[in-house]
């Protein structure tokens, strides 16, 4: 059964089409760009990548066209979009509703329409592709994955602010937690490489990108994590600002600052770019750091250190951590960042190898604690992608059965 994912973004869709269930890749690609002069597209299958510029003015026009080059008949991996038997689309927010992935209907297209105010930037163009999608594979299962969903499972002392409750009842203010999937899926692997039951691992996964979150995982169950209400809390990110004192957003409101122009410096100029002045990108910083520039020193600083509290957390939340993971393109490609983060945790039973540290920087999934270390520490490249087929295969497969 063919399975194509779908992953839309404000101005890119990111897809990846999957023979299921044996999970093998027949083409992926990505389709940048999206309502700008020139657009970029990208994709890469058996018969070799396939690189091409145009404009796609808009997100439905983008997927007529990933869908027109799987089908076409020269560059094309399938002889016809009938041969798609379910889209997987990642949505950010499910609010509290949507506990997991689920079949899309129309009840199910209004609520992430109505959710798309507690995620502005995500819910919107993940709509835009659930809405192209449906039209031009209309006699296909689409299914929604929710970012959200793993996190459900949080004991209300982990997702409650201290505000009045009755705007948590009121409005459902609360921690949500993001990147579900991602958490999900390297568990699941941890569990996999350790030959241990899903349900008796305890541990602490890092997904590290442009975007960041850390979970603590308790027998196959989220009960922590660093991102809540929206994907702005927590740790340092490339330019989201993380955890800051909300005394702060009113200061800056006082001194003339607009709502709007806030909400976009706390979500597009902060983090590591609004403390280095240069980048959000960790290649260009650590670059950066090298020719001696200060503040990209210390952005760097920053963000692993508020990793490192961040693990302290959760061990004292888990009690008993079996592993630590890393993932994410930041996570898996950057061993000082790994080695300043859990330096000095040794006596808490983390000890790193450096030199096993140093090689597992090529999205191989690899060990880089010593071998006597109590606490495992992994690298484990992240497949939402393939978690999100599997959902959708398993949602699919169980509709046929009806």
């Amino acid at each position: 059964m063919k399975i194509l994912v779908i992953n839309s973004g404000s101005s890119s869709i990111k897809y990846q089409l999957f023979e299921m269930p044996q999970e093998e890749v027949i083409a992926k690609g990505l389709l940048e760009k999206i309502g700008e002069e020139k657009s970029f597209f990208i994709q890469k299958s058996k018969k070799g990548n396939l690189e091409l510029e145009g404009a796609t003015p808009t997100h439905e026009e983008g997927i007529n066209f990933i869908i027109n080059i799987l089908t076409d008949k020269e560059k094309g991996v399938i002889d016809s979009i009938d041969e798609i038997k379910g889209v997987g689309h990642r949505v950010v927010h499910g609010e509290e509703e949507f506990v997991e992935s689920v079949l899309i209907t129309d009840k199910v297209v209004r609520r992430i329409e109505e959710y798309a105010e507690l995620a502005p930037l995500h819910n919107p163009p993940n709509l835009m592709g659930i809405r192209a999608a449906k039209k031009f594979l209309f006699a296909t299962a689409q299914v929604a994955c929710f970012d959200t969903a793993f996190h459900h499972s949080l004991p209300n002392k982990a997702f409650l602010y201290a505000i009045p409750y009755e705007l948590y009842e009121k409005y459902k203010i609360r921690r949500y937690g993001f990147h579900g999937t991602s958490h999900l899926y390297v568990y699941r692997r941890l569990s996999s490489i350790l030959n241990k039951q899903q349900n008796s691992l305890n541990a602490i996964t890092c997904h590290l990108g442009n975007g960041c979150s850390i979970a603590a995982i308790n027998q196959g169950k989220s009960v922590d994590t660093s991102m809540g209400f929206t994907p702005l809390e927590g740790l340092v990110m490339g330019t989201r600002c993380g955890d800051i004192d909300p005394a702060i957003i009113f200061y800056l409101l006082e001194k003339g600052n607009a709502p709007q122009d806030l909400i976009k410096t706390l979500n597009k100029k902060s983090g590591l770019l609004g403390i280095s002045g240069i980048s959000n990108d960790v290649r260009n910083l650590s670059w950066a750091r090298e020719k001696g520039n200060e503040r990209a020193r210390i952005a760097l600083e920053v963000f692993s250190y508020r990793l490192k509290k961040y693990i302290g957390a959760y061990l004292a939340v888990l009690g008993k951590t079996d592993a630590i993971v890393f993932t994410g393109g930041i996570g898996e490609n950057n061993p000082w960042l790994r080695k300043d983060t859990l330096v000095g945790l040794e006596s808490l039973g983390i000890e790193i190898d450096e030199e096993k540290n140093s090689k597992a920087t090529k999205g191989v999934e690899s060990e880089v604690s010593k071998e006597g270390s109590q606490i495992k520490v992994y690298v484990i490249p992240t497949n939402e992608e393939l978690y999100i087929a599997q959902d959708t295969y398993q949602i699919v497969q169980a509709q046929n059965k009806v």
